[in-house]
This record gives C-alpha cells, sequence and structure tokens, in this order.
C-alpha cells in the first residue's frame, strides 16, 4: 500500500518548506540566535505548512545539538520526530477540535508542571486553536503567560482571530500565506520525477488550479490522477475529466459566440454544457478564467512566454484573435458581469437560469454596470464594424427620405385660422347673455376655441375672465326668499363640509328667517343651540355652503335667541293686519298679542321708551301700534270666541320681549305667573296679562329658555 503523497514527501527541515520563507527565515534566525519565545502561533490557510512547521520547530529545540535551525537527523529526538517517526513522549500534540473544553484545558494544566523525559523541551502543539472554549483558554491563560522554563506552545490555527486577546498577545504570531502556483508547479514536477511518473505538463496548471494554493490539496490532486493513469501517465484530457473543467474547445466557442452577439449558439452552448453533466457554476467560473486570461493577453501580447496565462498550446493562436477581436473594454465588461454572476449564484435554486441571464447580458449592447467601461465596449465594437464594412450599407440611406412628409408640414392653414378668430368675438356676447352659468360652459366653449390654432386660444381667454366677476353680479344682493328656495342644497352643502353642523341645523330645524345686510339670520329654538352654533364654528361652514351654492360672501349669525336680531325676523307685518277677528275672542283685555307678533318694522329704538309697567300691562311696543291699536281695542267688547288666536299671540307677543321684557319682569312677575294656572279656563287673568300667552309662553321662554318654533292652532287645554 502507498503512502499518500503529502505525507510521504513532509518536509523535514526548515529549508525544505516552500513558499514560506517569510515564515521559515525568521525561525531559523531565532534558533541561531538563540533567542526563543515560550509561546507562538501559526495561523493561515489549510494546507500550507503550519503544522509541519510547529513539528520541525519542536524537533530543533529538542535536537542534541541544539536548539539549531538544521537538525542532525540522526539524534533520538529527530528521529523520533522525523516524519515517518513514532513521535516523541515530549512532544505532546493536541488536536483541540476534540479537545478543547475547560477539563481538557485543566488537565493540560497539570501536567505542564512535570520536566520533560529525555528531551530538552515539553512542547504542546495545539492544532486548530481556534475551537478551544473562552474558558479553556482562560484556563490556560496563567500557564502561557508564566510557563516554567521547559514547557513551550505552538498554537496553529485557520482562525487567528477567534484566539482571545489575552492569549494572542502573549505569542509570535506567524502568518502563513498560499504557495504562488509556479512554486507548486516545480514541487510537483519534483514529485514526478522522483515518482517516475509521466505528465502532460498542460495538466499541471490544472493540477494547480484545483489546489487553489495549498500543498496538500495539490498533492492529493496529484496523488488521484497518478492513481488514476495508465501507461501514457497523466494526461490534460483526463485532467479535465476528473477535476470537471470545462473543455478548452468549449469556452473558446462560447467567447467566439458572445463575441459576435450570436444568441443562438450561445443558448445551446448552454444547453451543451447542462446536457453534458457540467456544473453550470464551474462552467461560469472557468468562463471568467478564459476571459480574464483575454483580458491580461490584450494588455500584455507576450503574457504566455513571461508566464502570466497558462493555456495550452493549441489554443494560443485562438485565444491572441480573440483578444484582439474584441478588445479590453469587451472583454473587462463581460469579465465584470461573469463575476457579479457568480456572486448571485451562490445558493441560487436554477443556476442554468443565472447562466443564461448572463450570456444575455453580455450579448445585449451595454446598458449598466460601469457606464465608462460600457461607453468603451459599444464605441469599440462599432470601430470593428466600420473596419469591417458592415455600417458602410448605413451611409447609403440618408436622412432626406423622411423629407417625402415635407409637404404635409406646410401648415400655411395659420393664415385662414386669423378669420377664425375674428368670428371668435360673437361667441363671447352669447356667454354674457347668461352669466351665472357662463364659469360652468366656460371650458367648453374654449375647445372648439382650440382648433383654430393661436389665434383661436385668444377669443376663449377673456371668456372665463368675464363670467367671474359676472357671478357675483348674477347673484345680487341675497334676499330671504332666494335662500329659503335654495336652503336644501346649501344643506347639502354644509354636509359636504362638516357633518356636526349638518346634525345641528337638522336635527333643530333650523330655517333662515331673515336677511339683514351681509347676515343671515337663522332661527333656533333653544338658547344653547344659538350659542354652541357659533362657539363651534359652524356659521362660518353655513357661511362657506352659501357662497358655494348662491355665490353670495354673506355672514351667518342666530337670531330670535337674544335680542336685537329678533325683529327682522319677519318683515312682513302688511299680511298680520288682516287677521283682526282672531284677537277679537281672547279673554285678555289688556293683551294685544297679535299686535306684538307682527311689530317687525323695527320697534327697537322705541321700546325704550316706553314706560315698563305698560309694556307688561299691553305686551307690546308702543311706537307701532298704529294699525293694530284699533284690532286690539276691538276684541275685549267682541264675545269669548275661541282662544286659538290667543295662543297664536303668545309666540307672537313672546318673541319681540325676550330682548327687553326679561329684566323688567320681575317687578311685576307675581301677577302673571298666578295667572297663568287658570287662565285657560277663567279668561282676563288679574294683572291684565294673557293667561295664555302672556303667562305661559312667556313663563316657558323667561323661567325655561324655551322658543316657540311653530304656530299650530288648536283647541285650548287646561293646565297650559
Amino acid at each position: 500500500m502507498s503512502i499518500a503523497l503529502y505525507r510521504k514527501y513532509r518536509p523535514a527541515t526548515f529549508g525544505e518548506v516552500r513558499g514560506q520563507e517569510h515564515v521559515t527565515d525568521p525561525l531559523r534566525q531565532a534558533l541561531r540566535s538563540g533567542r526563543i519565545n515560550h509561546a507562538y502561533l501559526f495561523s493561515g490557510p489549510r494546507g500550507c505548512g503550519k503544522t509541519t512547521s510547529a513539528r520541525i520547530l519542536a524537533r530543533s529545540l529538542n535536537c542534541a545539538e541544539g536548539p539549531t535551525p538544521d537538525p542532525c537527523g540522526t539524534c533520538d529526538s529527530c528521529v523520533s520526530l522525523a516524519p515517518d517517526g513514532g513521535g516523541s513522549i515530549d512532544v505532546i500534540e493536541i488536536d483541540a477540535a476534540s479537545h478543547g473544553g475547560v477539563d481538557d484545558a485543566r488537565d493540560l494544566r497539570e501536567r505542564a508542571f512535570f520536566s520533560p523525559v529525555n528531551s530538552r523541551y515539553k512542547i504542546y502543539i495545539i492544532d486548530e486553536a481556534h475551537m478551544v472554549t473562552r474558558e479553556g483558554f482562560n484556563a490556560l491563560l496563567k500557564l502561557v503567560e508564566e510557563p516554567p522554563p521547559h514547557l513551550k506552545f505552538v498554537f496553529a490555527t485557520t482562525e487567528p482571530e477567534k484566539v482571545i486577546g489575552t492569549i494572542r498577545s502573549r505569542t509570535h504570531h506567524y502568518p502563513f500565506r498560499l504557495i504562488p502556483p509556479s512554486t507548486l508547479k516545480e514541487l510537483m514536477e519534483d514529485l514526478l520525477k522522483e515518482e517516475e511518473v509521466t505528465y502532460d505538463p498542460a495538466a499541471l496548471p490544472l493540477v494547480v488550479r484545483a489546489g487553489a494554493g495549498s500543498a496538500r490539496d495539490t498533492l492529493s490532486v496529484l496523488d488521484q490522477l497518478i492513481a488514476g493513469s495508465d501507461e501514457g501517465g497523466i494526461t490534460r484530457e483526463g485532467a479535465v475529466s476528473l477535476l470537471g473543467y470545462t473543455d478548452s474547445s468549449l469556452l473558446g466557442e462560447m467567447v467566439d459566440a458572445l463575441g459576435a452577439r450570436d444568441g443562438a449558439a450561445a443558448f445551446g452552448l448552454v444547453d451543451r454544457v447542462v446536457e453534458g453533466g457540467h456544473d453550470p457554476r464551474r462552467f461560469t467560473t472557468d468562463l471568467l478564467e478564459r476571459f480574464r486570461d483575454l483580458v491580461v493577453l490584450s494588455a500584455v501580447p507576450d503574457a504566455i512566454d513571461k508566464g502570466l496565462v497558462n493555456v495550452s498550446p493549441e489554443s494560443v493562436d485562438q485565444m491572441k484573435e480573440q483578444a484582439a477581436r474584441l478588445g479590453p473594454a469587451e472583454l473587462s465588461r463581460a469579465a465584470e458581469v461573469l463575476n457579479q454572476g457568480l456572486t448571485e449564484m451562490r445558493g441560487a435554486t436554477a443556476p442554468r437560469l443565472l447562466l443564461e441571464l448572463l450570456c444575455s447580458r453580455i450579448l445585449l449592447p451595454a446598458t449598466d454596470g460601469d457606464q465608462g467601461v460600457a461607453l468603451l465596449a459599444r464605441l469599440e465594437q462599432m470601430e470593428r464594424r466600420v473596419a469591417s464594412g458592415a455600417i458602410a450599407p448605413q451611409a447609403s440611406a440618408p436622412a432626406p427620405a423622411p423629407a417625402a412628409p415635407a409637404p404635409v408640414r406646410q401648415p400655411s392653414p395659420p393664415q385662414p385660422a386669423a378669420p377664425a378668430s375674428q368670428a371668435a368675438p360673437p361667441q363671447q356676447p352669447a356667454r354674457t347673455e347668461a352669466p351665472e352659468p357662463a364659469p360652468r360652459q366656460a371650458p367648453r366653449p374654449s375647445q372648439p376655441a382650440s382648433r383654430n390654432e393661436p389665434s383661436g386660444w385668444d377669443a376663449p381667454a377673456p371668456a372665463p375672465a368675464e363670467p367671474r366677476p359676472a357671478a357675483p353680479a348674477s347673484g345680487g344682493p341675497l334676499d330671504l326668499g332666494r335662500l329659503q328656495g335654495a336652503w336644501h342644497q346649501v344643506m347639502e352643502a354644509v354636509k359636504g363640509r362638516r357633518r356636526f353642523t349638518w346634525m345641528m341645523l337638522h336635527g333643530g330645524d333650523v330655517q333662515p328667517v331673515g336677511v339683514e345686510g351681509n347676515t343671515v339670520l337663522l332661527g333656533f329654538s333653544k338658547p344653547n343651540e344659538a350659542k354652541g352654533f357659533t362657539t363651534s364654528g359652524s356659521d362660518q361652514v353655513v357661511a362657506g355652503a352659501i357662497q358655494q351654492v348662491l355665490g353670495a360672501e354673506v355672514r351667518v349669525a342666530p337670531a330670535g335667541v337674544g335680542g336685537p336680531p329678533a325683529p327682522p325676523r319677519r318683515p312682513e307685518p302688511a299680511p298680520r293686519p288682516a287677521e283682526p277677528s282672531g284677537w277679537d275672542a281672547p279673554p285678555v283685555r289688556n293683551e294685544p298679542a297679535p299686535v306684538q307678533a307682527r311689530p317687525e318694522p323695527a320697534p327697537e329704538p322705541e321700546r325704550p321708551a316706553g314706560p315698563p309697567p305698560e309694556r307688561l300691562l299691553s305686551d307690546r311696543p308702543e311706537p307701532p301700534p298704529d294699525p293694530y291699536e284699533d284690532a286690539a281695542a276691538a276684541p275685549p267688547p267682541e264675545d269669548h270666541g275661541s282662544p286659538a288666536p290667543v295662543r297664536n299671540a303668545g309666540p307672537g307677543n313672546g318673541r319681540p320681549e325676550e330682548s327687553a321684557p326679561r329684566e323688567e319682569r320681575p317687578a311685576n312677575a307675581p301677577a302673571p305667573r298666578p295667572a297663568s294656572a287658570g287662565a285657560a279656563s277663567a279668561g282676563p287673568s288679574p294683572s291684565g296679562g294673557s293667561g295664555n300667552g302672556g303667562g305661559g309662553v312667556s313663563l316657558i321662554e323667561t323661567e325655561l329658555g324655551g322658543k316657540l318654533i311653530e304656530e299650530i292652532e288648536h283647541e285650548p287645554s287646561e293646565g297650559f
């Protein structure tokens, strides 16, 4: 049974370690000068010689002639620590991946204090040191900080950042690196000669690439190729087949298809890759490597001779031709697209789809990525097409061809458009005839006017300007009849603006009762409703709704609940005198309530002139009694007709007295209050006031703050 190459040819001295001279030279100098530290930390990628160097260091320290940079190889220590030796009892190698706990660290600490058996130093080589737990490191901390003179530590790890800082700061850290490809190639050539195996030199770059800078991985791949080779030795085809690399001819075909913008050929090659069982990720990686080589060839024509590009001899001519044909800009753009695609392929569930998308990005004109590179790629492509004569036919197709539609371009009709603009003015007076709908119809005439070129736009321009001032003019001064007719629309507008205000007006059945100048008076049944109407800002909402519907800017205020605004609520005194017959029957001699029910012609200024007692007895203002005194005097001699008119007079009687008599009534208050109980049956009250009108309604208005909303004729009932 053969031994693996990486074990058979493991270095035994620092001089045999290849590619790590930056580590071996300082160590040899330290051994030569005797400046040896008590702990070392070797870090770096796998298979680059960390553990091997730790064993060589232990061999150099315990050599009979040492410490020495070059062990003798003949003493017992050197023989036992040789690559094929059985090991030494004083050199303990621990795998921290399985012995990294705190208990293992405590056991090591207890044994470390014992002196070495037959060597100069007791050396602990802790491999995979990053696997030691934090508690384990803390258990070793004191020992590593102040070890006994015979104790040495060597920590080997691929992740030095996971070693706690207190341990790392007490060691000499030597970072190992990946071995250069040229060094690995020389190493393999020496081993193949030593093994007497024939090989194809074109296969070694594939092995180096598979090893990825690790000597152990490279030797493992080489060992596998040797084991699978026949009498012909190692061939490139065998390496490609075994390692899964894409054939060079297939890569060349893909580069040609992408460079020629041949989508059918490119996607056909992708299908061949997948059907052949190749991994799309591996193919993308190989294609990226090929574009990298082409970029180097385009920049350095003799890159193959200098060893910058490792390719098979039969592919050299093809690659040089491709590099010259595509150009560095196009090659670098394709390489960038593939590099981004490899990042996207990691963990992707559909790598073939991503590979096809990458091909489509390369085939399409440069629209993404670095704009400078994309522009250069497109310029180079155009230059190549011009050089090959592909763009020459385009010069024979000049732009004068579109000159044919030039006659269509003759827009001399703008001159006839001028008469159209002259015809436009007749449309304007038609709009002035109906100023109200003008603002809404303004956009419609503007459309036909737009047909007449720029001159048509001049005509509709003044049209919208006229209806705006005409709108307020058409509205004119707002009167009560017009407002009442449009009150339903006003309520809908209020509902759209603020639902709370609409509920307040709708629930209280509030209606407009008068218009004074630019003030609209609304009748409320309760004073608190009127107060809430103004304090909540609902008056502004109603004013806005009135302006929206009727186009009049007004101010809204409550009326009938507190003073001066009440009289102008019903400015129709003429029709009421026609009802003197209704005032005959009431048993109230001194209550000309009907006269007061309609004293709307501004009795306000003269009310204070009359004496308060007379107002209480007559319940009417003195200045305007002329048309009503006869009607008021007639009722007493008449028969005791129906008291319904008296009840109707009450509301009218109470409304004008809401403001002034409230404060003066307390003097004569005792008289109307007892009379209100029996006035319905006994007739006139002792105080001369009406039991129904002056006592009932006035009492409700005075004491309870009530207000009559509507007059309904009905038979009188006792107790009211």
